[in-house]
């Protein structure tokens, strides 16, 4: 186990109370720990987290380890200090996991030092109030919902409509535009797609400017919940101690509002509704409003939000929008017509997109294609029960722009190039804005839709239709495979 915080000068020893699962009670005749104290049972191998002090001589912790082995009467160690993480130049293109030990079967990492994951925000004066946008490199991002450089963006879609898949593309543009450091944040996930990303990003030549934490699926609810708390403190480091940008990804939030759940029903606390734990939006606000822009740097965040259900009712998904500055929505109806990324562009916002920030033509053309998209959605029941044909000249003309943009806001990723054959293609805000508006002038009105579908810049596609290639089925069914 790590070494973060287990010397102390005098030794401060407890006894095993009471053992329930993952929430441990322990009496302590001296000195009782504060709250959040790292307490340490058999040797360091099993490590538990104070959250409660029940009278004068007992506290109730959770278990960040399994506790197989742990029984009553067995000594229980203060280590005198909360969880600390790793930071410093030494943890870059490396992988850890929540308490700082290395994962990546490398040696551990050196030129590092211990810093506590309970930490306050930045106060509101050293806080930016610039607003700047944050360009991707993805053209249906770029042009209808700008990300905010500081700001927090969530995606937000069902299982296997493809959050992780637009992470790491994003993480891909990221680290090749931005000369900043990405940290990636495994909240209850897969190992495979830890291990998956880690090879790709290794590939792919970015890890030396990235991060990992994993707190994975199969650790106990202790130690996924406080493996956002570890990421942010580290990229904290890079913000104020480095000053340098730091791209934050975190996969998946709602992994640790469900984390959270677990802890509050082992400690015995009153649900809230659906289940939730009381103290939800508390601990959601606690981890988010660390997330900031300040006058060294900024900690932009990008959010995967698994939504129960696609139901965005749930307080999960309620309260982490009251965070975000811009919610892309993805859309299981879009992923099954293999428009990829799966954005729903009518759902979706961003608090960047007014014509102060972004300028007065972009939102302007931004208005218009939602306009253009939002009544083709309204035409589509009169399209499948008369037909297109009935539809007035001007209607027409509509559905026909709307559709060319649909499939123009498609785009090949990097990430997914050994699923579909396509080369992925990074698309400059320019060049978006140009091809959108040259669609809505009915400039590709005599090409076929399919010429528009997969493509980078919007010349392309007069290649494309010259060349006689065709999206066609094929790539169309190979581009639904991805998810």
């Amino acid at each position: 186990m790590t070494e973060a915080g287990l010397k102390t000068d005098a030794q401060n020893l407890g006894v095993v109370a009471a053992v329930r699962g993952s929430v441990v009670d322990i009496r302590f005749d001296g000195h009782l720990p504060p709250i959040y104290s790292l307490l340490h049972a058999q040797e360091g191998r099993i490590v538990i987290e104070v959250l409660a002090q029940l009278d004068a001589q007992h506290v109730r912790g959770i278990a960040l380890t399994p506790t197989q082995g742990l029984a009553r009467g067995m000594p229980v160690e203060d280590s005198g200090g909360p969880l600390k993480a790793l930071v410093g130049k030494g943890i870059l293109s490396r992988m850890f996991d929540v308490f700082g030990n290395a994962i990546d079967r490398e040696a551990a990492p050196t030129d590092v030092r211990w810093r506590s994951v309970h930490r306050a925000p930045p106060s509101l004066a050293r806080r930016s109030t610039k607003s700047e946008v944050f360009e991707t490199g993805i053209k249906v991002i770029d042009v209808l919902m700008p990300l905010e450089r500081g700001g927090k963006a969530g995606l937000f879609g069902g299982a296997g409509v493809g959050k992780t898949v637009l992470l790491t593309e994003m993480i891909n543009n990221m680290v090749g535009q931005h000369e900043g450091v990405s940290i990636f944040c495994g909240i209850g996930e897969r190992c495979r797609e830890g291990e998956e990303l880690y090879r790709e990003m290794k590939a792919a030549g970015v890890l030396p400017n990235m991060v990992m934490v994993y707190g994975q699926m199969n650790e106990p609810p202790g130690a996924r919940f406080r493996v956002g708390h570890a990421a942010l403190t580290m990229a904290e480091y890079f913000r104020d101690d480095e000053h340098r940008d730091v791209l934050l990804l975190i996969d998946n939030i709602f992994r640790f509002i469900q984390a959270g759940m677990e802890v509050s029903g082992l400690m015995g606390q009153m649900p809230s509704r659906l289940g939730y734990q009381p103290t939800m939006g508390t601990e959601l606000s606690g981890l988010e409003e660390r997330i900031a822009n300040t006058d060294t740097g900024a900690i932009t965040s990008i959010q995967a939000v698994y939504v129960p259900a696609d139901d965005f009712t749930d307080p999960a998904a309620v309260h982490t929008f009251s965070h975000l500055s811009a919610s892309i929505v993805l859309s299981r109806k879009r992923a099954s017509e293999g428009l990829y990324p799966a954005i729903d562009p009518l759902q979706s916002s961003s608090k960047m997109a007014t014509p102060g920030i972004v300028g007065p033509r972009h939102y302007a053309l931004a208005q218009e294609i939602r306009r253009t998209l939002a009544q083709y959605a309204e035409l589509k029941d009169i399209i499948a029960m008369l037909g297109l044909e009935q539809l007035s000249p001007e209607d027409r003309s509509v559905v026909a722009r709307a559709r060319r943009l649909e499939r123009f806001l498609t785009q090949p990723f990097f990430t997914t190039e050994q699923f579909t054959g396509l080369k992925g293609k990074l698309v400059s805000l320019k060049d978006s804005l140009e091809g959108c508006e040259r669609i809505l002038r009915d400039e590709f009105i005599d090409y076929p839709e399919s010429a528009l579908y997969m493509i980078g810049a919007v010349d392309e596609a007069k290649e494309k239709a010259k060349s006689g290639k065709s999206a066609g089925t094929v790539v169309e069914h190979a581009a639904a495979e991805i998810h």
